[in-house]
C-alpha cells in the first residue's frame, strides 16, 4: 500500500509540479491549499482554482483549508508589532513555522498521512544517526532554506521537499509537458498581505491609525530634518527620505519611544557582530561553546564566515570575520555549515 502524502498547493507551478513529481514516485497524494491572506489583491479565488485544476488534471482529492483567522493572528499582528517595535520583520519565515507546516502536519495526522510536502526549493537528508538535516537546493538561485531554518527533527522527518534537485528551468518544463494551467505563472515577489511592498500604508490601513511626523537625526542627535513616521523606513535606505543633506545619507537606527529616525554615512552602517532572539537549531549546539559558521542576515545576500556562540537556550551571537552592511533589528540570520542549515533566529 503506497504511503499517504498531503501537498501544499498554493496554485503556483511549483506545488503542481511538487504533487506531480510525488505521484510518479509512488505515493497516494492528497492536494491541500490554505485560504491565508483573502483582502485586496490577494488573488485567492485564481489561486484556489488553479490548485483545484492540477489535483482534477492529476486525478488526486483536492481540500481547502480556510486559516484565514490564524494567517491575521500569528502572522500579520506579529508582522505588525515588530515594525511597531522598530524592527523590519520577515513574516515568510514566521508563516512557515506558525501556520504552513504546523497546520499540514496537523491535517496529516487527521487524515492519516505519513509524509507533507511543499513545492519549496530545499532538500532533506537523513543521516547515519538517525537525525535528519536541511539542506540547500541544488538551484541556488532558487534555494528557499533561508526561510525554512526553524523546522526541527519532528517537522524535518515528516516534510518532502520533491523539487530540491531540480532547476526552476527544469520545473517549468515538466509542467508544461503535461499541459498545467499555471506552467508559466509568475512567482510572488512580494508578501502576500503586501502586494505593493507599501508595508507602512498596508499598517495603516489595517490598524485604522496614521503614525506621526518626527525628526531625522546624526549619530550626536543633531536634528537633520523631519520623517513621515518611523515605520516608513528600515535600516541601510538611502531613497526616498525627502531630506536633502549635500551628499548620501543612510539610515542606521529608529527610536520608536522618541519617534526618531537616526541617519548617518555609508561606513556607518557596518558591524562585526549581532545578537538574536528566539533560537531555533536542527542539530543540537552547545551553549558558551564558539562554532564556525557561515551566516547571512538575509535571504539575498551570499552566506560569509563568522564565528556562533549560543549564550543560552533562546540566544546566541554571531561575530562576523568580515563586518555586515545593514544588519536589521527584525529580520532572521540563518547558519550553515557548507549546504547544510544549522539553524538561526531573529536579529536583536
Amino acid at each position: 500500500m503506497s504511503e499517504r502524502v498531503l501537498v501544499g498547493m498554493s496554485g503556483g507551478v511549483d506545488s503542481a509540479v511538487a504533487a506531480l513529481l510525488l505521484m510518479r514516485a509512488g505515493y497516494e497524494v492528497i492536494g491541500v491549499t490554505f485560504l491565508l491572506w483573502t483582502g485586496e489583491g490577494s488573488g485567492v479565488e485564481e489561486s484556489v482554482r488553479d490548485a483545484a485544476s492540477i489535483c482534477a488534471r492529476l486525478g488526486i482529492e483536492h481540500t481547502v483549508l480556510d486559516l484565514a483567522e490564524d494567517f491575521h493572528r500569528e502572522v500579520i499582528d506579529a508582522f505588525i508589532a515588530s515594525y511597531e517595535s522598530g524592527e523590519t520583520p520577515n513574516p515568510c519565515v514566521t508563516c512557515n513555522r506558525r501556520i504552513k507546516f504546523s497546520k499540514l502536519l496537523e491535517k496529516a495526522d487527521e487524515m492519516r498521512a505519513k509524509y507533507v510536502a511543499t513545492g519549496h526549493y530545499a532538500r532533506v537528508e537523513k543521516v547515519e544517526c538517525g537525525e535528519y538535516l536541511l539542506k540547500k537546493a541544488v538551484d541556488e538561485g532558487k534555494d528557499q532554506s533561508y526561510f525554512l531554518y526553524a523546522l526541527g527533527q519532528a517537522e524535518l522527518s515528516r516534510v518532502l521537499f520533491p523539487l530540491g534537485d531540480y532547476t526552476k528551468a527544469e520545473i517549468r518544463a515538466i509542467a508544461e509537458e503535461n499541459g498545467f494551467v499555471n506552467a508559466r505563472k509568475r512567482d510572488s515577489q512580494d508578501i502576500c498581505f503586501v502586494t505593493d511592498g507599501d508595508y507602512a500604508a498596508f499598517i495603516e490601513k489595517y490598524m485604522g491609525k496614521s503614525f506621526p511626523i518626527g525628526d531625522f537625526v546624526d549619530g550626536e542627535g543633531k536634528v537633520l530634518g523631519k520623517h513621515k513616521g518611523a515605520i516608513r523606513y528600515t535600516v541601510g535606505q538611502r531613497k526616498g527620505l525627502g531630506v536633502a543633506l549635500g551628499r548620501p545619507m543612510f539610515v542606521c537606527a529608529k527610536d520608536m519611544v522618541k519617534n526618531t529616525v537616526t541617519l548617518g554615512e555609508n561606513e556607518d552602517l557596518f558591524s562585526h557582530t549581532l545578537t538574536a532572539r528566539d533560537a531555533r537549531f536542527v542539530t543540537e549546539m552547545k551553549i558558551g561553546q564558539p562554532v564556525p559558521v557561515a551566516a547571512k542576515i538575509r535571504n539575498t545576500q551570499k552566506e560569509t564566515a563568522a564565528l556562533l556562540t549560543r549564550i543560552d537556550e533562546v540566544h546566541f551571537r554571531v561575530d562576523f570575520d568580515v563586518p555586515q552592511r545593514a544588519i536589521a533589528r527584525g529580520q532572521s540570520v540563518v547558519l550553515y555549515a557548507g549546504d547544510t542549515v544549522l539553524g538561526g533566529g531573529i536579529i536583536e
